[in-house]
């Protein structure tokens, strides 16, 4: 939820907690799925060469 407009801290936490409740749930993780599959993977350097 972006709330970025709204100045008012009080106003800004009651949008998000109402917001937070009317969204779904988040579903379990499926079983074939890694933890950190979204990760941006690090590329092997080959031996022998700088990284600068």
């Amino acid at each position: 939820m972006n709330t970025k407009k709204v100045t008012d801290k009080v106003e800004r936490k009651k949008l998000k907690r109402t917001a937070r409740k009317k969204a779904e749930p988040v579903k379990p993780r499926a079983a074939d799925v890694a933890r950190g599959s979204q990760k941006r993977k690090v590329k092997k350097l080959v031996k022998g060469q700088r990284k600068r």
